[in-house]
């Protein structure tokens, strides 16, 4: 009888100890290493780019195991009452309180539908217009372009005076090719002088900017074509909070009392 007693009792011990067994990943020197650790590491590989997989578990178990051996090496040895230690606890708990403030910050101050709506309407519209591809020559000297376009007179091809001449080591070598742009994507003497060209034409003098004296030549034209809001969204919410999140931290500092 006394046996069944003590089995009976033995058992329900056992079966007490099991949730808080599997409340921890391992005991280390007697000392409970908690699940939670394991959580909080997938969480933060997570947030790295590197989703933790169920097969990744025996890993991660031993990634905790072995930083509490070496914690507990690290305070036998008294390490962590060192001034070092307490210096750079106080600099990691500043990091991770502030990061929680931000955290909240954007949890509790999400974009609006409506901010989404008016950033993307300024947009759009400082976008709106034509698309120009063009193509220059760019010289050192108003003579020097002067002979580019007489040259061009005389029947120059283009695309080959601006690999031996342009200057602009972008465009140069591929025939002074700037692709497809907006005027705003340029500076304004030379937007100026192309808008003005029709398709296929060479302007007739020479065009001075900052950058020197450029010969200027129109291939093509068209209607820009501006993504919609739904393409663009995730990318523009993301400035938008980045954007809302920089002005909360200047507000907070203009308010401060410094001395």
């Amino acid at each position: 009888m006394n046996k069944l007693v003590l089995s009976a009792v033995t058992a329900a011990m056992m079966l007490g100890a099991l949730p808080a067994m599997a409340q921890n990943a391992a005991i280390v020197n007697g000392k409970a290493v908690p699940k939670a650790r394991m959580d909080q590491l997938a969480q933060q590989l997570a947030a790295a780019g590197r989703p933790v997989t169920p097969e990744m578990q025996d890993q991660l178990r031993e990634e905790v195991v072995m930083r509490e051996v070496f914690m507990q090496e690290a305070q036998k040895k008294g390490l962590d009452a060192s001034d070092d230690y307490k210096a750079q606890m106080e600099l990691a708990r500043q990091a991770v309180l502030i990061r929680q403030l931000f955290e909240d910050y954007r949890k509790t101050n999400p974009v609006t539908e409506a901010e989404l709506k008016k950033a993307y309407d300024s947009l759009a519209e400082a976008n709106s217009g034509n698309e120009y591809k063009v193509r220059h020559i760019l010289v050192e000297t108003e003579d020097a372009a002067k002979k580019v376009i007489a040259d061009l007179n005389k029947g120059a091809k283009f695309e080959d005076l601006a690999k031996k001449l342009s200057k602009d080591p972008g465009s140069g070598a591929n025939g002074g090719d700037l692709d497809w742009t907006a005027p705003a994507n340029l500076v304004p003497e030379f937007s100026e002088a192309m808008v003005k060209l029709k398709k296929g034409e060479t302007t007739s003098a020479p065009v001075k900017s900052s950058f020197g004296w450029h010969v200027i030549r129109l291939d093509d034209t068209r209607k820009m074509d501006f993504p919609p809001l739904e393409q663009i969204k995730p990318e523009l919410e993301r400035q938008l909070q980045q954007q809302k999140l920089q002005a909360y931290q200047q507000e907070l500092r203009s308010k401060a009392r410094v001395e």
